[in-house]
């Protein structure tokens, strides 16, 4: 029987993004797949009513789900940690393992470790949300080590228009902290169609560049034991991190 690599992935509902490119992603990657369960998202935004759609339960539901395709691992590919704390994240996980038996990671747990495994101290942050959003984003990944030298946002808050967010917007933002020359870039949202121009931006500034799509794959990859020197064409993210 061929041995297959089976990741589950936890989608925000009005997301549009991430599902094509990681699928992408994984057609770079020999033998591995992608599965999604989705639960509601659709507005970033500090408000009450915004926050507790990240409610554990809910996403535990959605990674129950997960379970019943026999998934390997299961990842949490979104940035909500950001501006709700990195601990956040790491809760979820634990829960998410409790629940059911299956390790678990998140988008921005793996960006935490790709900025210690690879030393580096400042990163330009480059999203689509609204002020306070990245100001709180700034202030946790600060408080984790990532000091943010550098950032671009849009100042929107529908999930849904962030996968509107032309290349054009994202290579001039991109662009605009590569200028402050931070050790890392990341594109920091998951409904940004942003994972495939990574390597054509780490080409024409020389920095690597860490999309929120890309790094929940690469840690779910990792801690399966794959060796993800195997897919090209997706950063040096791929390559370059043990």
């Amino acid at each position: 029987m061929t041995t297959r690599t089976l990741l589950g992935i936890l989608t925000p509902s009005s997301n549009t993004s991430l599902e094509p490119l990681t699928s992408a992603l994984c057609a770079a990657a020999p033998g591995v797949s992608a599965h999604f369960a989705r639960f509601p998202v659709t507005e970033i935004s500090l408000k009450p009513q915004a926050l507790g759609q990240f409610d554990d339960e809910k996403i535990l539901a959605a990674a129950r789900l997960l379970a019943d395709a026999k998934v390997q691992c299961i990842g949490w590919s979104g940035t909500s940690s950001g501006w709700l704390g990195l601990e956040a994240d790491r809760v979820l996980c634990k829960r998410i393992e409790d629940a059911t038996g299956i390790p678990a990671t998140t988008s921005t747990l793996a960006l935490a470790e790709i900025m210690q495994k690879t030393a580096a101290k400042t990163l330009g942050l480059v999203t689509p949300y609204l002020d306070d959003v990245q100001a709180k984003i700034v202030s946790n990944f600060g408080s984790e080590g990532m000091e943010c030298i550098a950032e671009r946002h849009l100042g929107i808050s529908v999930n849904f228009d962030f996968s509107e967010v032309t290349a054009a917007q994202l290579g001039t933002m991109v662009g605009e902290v590569a200028a402050q020359k931070p050790d890392a870039i990341t594109t920091f949202c998951t409904n940004l169609r942003a994972a495939h121009l990574v390597a054509g931006w780490e080409a024409a500034h020389g920095i690597p560049v860490y999309d929120t799509v890309s790094t929940v794959v690469w840690k779910m990859l990792r801690m399966l034991g794959y060796d993800t020197r195997q897919i090209a064409g997706w950063g040096c993210l791929f390559s370059d991190v043990k």
